[in-house]
């Protein structure tokens, strides 16, 4: 709290009977944009509440089914005393007060390291850098909430006091009330008075009764309207005049060249067709009638390239890749004197191009009128979004409105910004809102991969089966630099390319968390042909394939038993230690010997750390049946422990999702799986027996959103050569 005073607080009044309350932490040039309701009052940035007594919290970050919605509200509410039944959410505002610079740290692992931390932050704010993703919600946002809260708290019980006559200090919170000696007053009836009022400096934090919803797990705040389906996604809009559109685009750097307009015009409900340098749109009264008029005008595109991009050509970029010098990212000790002379155990490992396949596809909705543009997407980066349609546009910034809505999954895509071009253009184009929404098809055609990689891994190991020496060169494109240039071009993504010929983005998770005397992570930087992007669990979706198959290896090779080679290379890392050692007795592991079905991985992100147990066999047809998934975790002090354990239980299927499909092979520059039916996702009666347990950890929170993915791969693939005798090295996992 040092440093903090009382002009740190904006605080703005007028006539009304709510009252909002936030505690600003950023510069004072900055205003709230917070918008009241009737019978509210705005005073900041984060909270409301109404004549009724309802509480009502702004959340800066994108709701895509991580619980974000419920998560920062319950932080704001405990320090304020709130009644849970009386707590509301709505999206925050494009505002600089919500900036943050901690996504663009673990989004981009690092790859902005190379300008100062306050320069980052303020570059943030300055472009208002509204950024979910890299599990970053609670830990960048727990101390501005609760903050908000303490301030409203206190300003309550002063009010209470006053009316009293007695030390507010004296005063307590409880369920929506101000409390003293058996006396009470509803929240509401002291806003009036509150508003009035100083924030005491220092700003005390957790007294006067709060703490009551902290590790509580309070129910979700989005889950009533996601059941009775009155909860709006941005496909949902519906506005007067209102028409929708369908999309087909060309390929990466590919541009449009000819459609037959007198077919599309047969399509009854046709309005309008609206051509660009890369895309094509029709516009009709629904979007099937769009979409048949698509088909029918056959659109034609051309690539600028002469190379025709497919997986044999990908396979074989990596593969040269891999060979040619690449760039140190980290390392430690002299490796090569390590292993001049020595034995040195090797393996190559390989990943496919990893698919979103969300349940909503990419759609905005969007109008123009009197001179000014509203944007309706779900977006992880709103301000990116403004951007990217003023760009398109030519409108100011100012003249450009995004609304934030919920987002059916994502799981990184809403990263991406296309969409809101395209939307933005056709509404200053037709004058009037338009829905757009790709197809299932256009979906994945334009998927943005999470990228294919190449691992060479080497070892030296000593008498004792302790490593000596450990490397790994990975051959990946330059995904984080080529999401940075396409998403935010400008001072940010070109300081980072600058910085290093490598990508930090590619390599993340590539340094173990063992014991490692002499080390060396390469990237060796591949040109793919293919736009990659980011996916839940970014690199470390591979890296920690690539790390924890390779140390079963190792433990093979060493004649140790995998757990406690594992356990005994950990050093200082108790905490994953601990993970390990729970998840083996709660799963009931037998040491993974020939002729078992376990596998066990584990993986340390974001400050949090987890270890997990895979049972698998190969059943008819071959089928890779994953039977039961275990996982220790300890992800610090919980908010909500049902959140979490929803995190880390959806991060587990989809890890094993990306372990046996989500993924798609290239012909002729295409993906060529164009729906959910060829993704070999696992369907109901595939889904495993899960168990998670939590290690009881009072450390500050560490990331939950990504955790869950990373381990599950090696897992099964470690538990997949204990049931049959076969190492495979590739993701998406194949027996024979």
């Amino acid at each position: 709290m040092a440093g903090i005073d009382r002009r740190s607080i904006l605080i703005g009044g007028g006539a009304g009977v709510g009252l909002i309350v936030a505690w600003a932490l950023w510069p004072r040039s900055y205003r709230e944009t917070l918008v009241a309701g009737p019978d509210e009052r705005v005073f900041g940035a984060w909270l409301k509440i109404g004549v009724d007594g309802h509480v009502t919290v702004a959340v800066p970050q994108l709701e895509h089914g991580q619980g974000v919605y419920t998560a920062l509200p319950q932080i704001v509410a405990d320090e304020l005393g709130a009644d849970w039944r009386t707590v509301g959410v709505e999206p925050a505002p494009l505002s600089p007060l919500y900036a943050n610079p901690l996504a663009l740290d673990e989004l981009f692992d690092g790859a902005f390291a190379g300008i100062p931390a306050a320069v980052r932050a303020t570059l943030a704010e300055r472009s208002s850098l509204m950024l979910t993703g890299g599990s970053t919600s609670i830990r960048m946002f727990e101390e501005a909430c609760r903050t908000a809260g303490a301030a409203a708290r206190a300003l309550l019980c002063q009010a209470a006091a006053a009316r009293w006559d007695v030390a507010w200090t004296d005063c307590a919170v409880d369920k929506g009330f101000v409390t003293h000696a058996g006396k009470k007053i509803r929240f509401a009836d002291l806003a009036d008075a509150a508003a009035t009022l100083e924030i005491p400096d220092p700003l005390p934090i957790g007294v006067q009764g709060a703490g009551s919803l902290i590790g509580q797990s309070v129910p979700r705040l989005d889950t009533p309207a996601k059941v009775d389906g009155s909860a709006n996604f941005a496909g949902d809009i519906r506005l007067p005049d209102m028409v929708h559109a369908a999309i087909r685009q060309a390929p990466a750097g590919g541009r449009l060249v000819a459609v037959d307009r007198a077919a599309a015009d047969r399509v009854f409900g046709v309005l309008q067709i609206v051509e660009q340098p890369g895309w094509v749109a029709a516009v009709a009264t629904t979007w099937w009638a769009a979409a048949k008029a698509l088909d029918a005008m056959r659109p034609r595109f051309a690539v600028q390239s002469e190379r025709t991009i497919d997986s044999a050509g990908i396979d074989r970029a990596l593969a040269a890749a891999i060979e040619a010098p690449g760039t140190r990212m980290a390392s430690a000790g002299d490796l090569a004197a390590v292993f001049a002379g020595a034995q040195v155990v090797t393996a190559d490992y390989s990943v496919a191009p990893g698919v979103h396949a969300a349940v909503e596809t990419t759609s905005a909705t969007a109008a123009y009128r009197g001179g000014r543009l509203e944007l309706w997407l779900p977006t992880a980066a709103p301000g990116l979004a403004r951007d990217a349609a003023v760009r398109a546009t030519g409108l100011s910034a100012g003249d450009v409105i995004v609304h934030p809505m919920l987002a059916g999954g994502s799981f990184g895509a809403d990263l991406e910004t296309s969409v809101a071009e395209q939307a933005a253009v056709l509404a200053v184009t037709l004058k009037r809102p338009v829905a757009l929404v790709w197809s299932r098809g256009e979906d994945a055609l334009h998927d943005r991969f999470r990228p294919p990689a190449r691992a060479r891994m080497a070892a030296r190991l000593g008498g004792n089966g302790a490593i000596l020496g450990w490397s790994a060169r990975i051959a990946a494109p330059a995904t984080g630099r080529e999401l940075a240039d396409r998403v935010m071009p400008g001072a940010l993504s070109t300081a980072a390319a600058a910085a290093t010929s490598g990508d930090r983005y590619a390599v993340a998770g590539a340094l173990p968390a063992y014991r490692l005397p002499a080390y060396a992570i390469e990237h060796h930087v591949a040109e793919i042909g293919v736009p990659t992007g980011h996916l839940r669990g970014g690199a470390h979706g591979y890296t920690a394939f690539f790390t924890e198959c390779f140390i079963d290896e190792l433990a093979q090779v060493a004649s140790n038993e995998p757990l406690s080679y594992r356990i005994g290379m950990l050093g200082g890392q108790v905490r994953l230690a601990r993970c390990l050692s729970t998840v083996a007795a709660l799963g009931g592991w037998d040491g993974g010997g020939r002729g078992s079905t376990q596998g066990i991985a584990c993986h340390a992100f974001r400050g949090s750390y987890i270890a997990v147990l895979a049972e698998a066999h190969v059943g008819d047809g071959r089928r890779i049946v994953v039977d039961r998934l275990v996982a220790a975790v300890d992800c610090g002090r919980m908010i909500n422990p049902d959140l979490v354990r929803q995190q880390i239980e959806g991060g587990l299927l989809f890890g094993m999702a990306s372990a046996l499909g989500a993924s798609t092979a290239i012909a002729r520059t295409l993906p060529t799986t164009r729906g959910l039916a060829g993704l070999d996702l696992p369907l109901l009666d595939h889904t495993p027996d899960i168990n998670v347990e939590f290690v009881r950890s009072d450390e500050a929170p560490g990331g939950a959103g990504d955790l869950g993915v990373p381990a599950v791969a090696p897992a099964i693939a470690n538990a997949l050569h204990a049931a049959t005798g076969v190492r495979i090295r590739q993701l998406p996992l194949r027996i024979g």
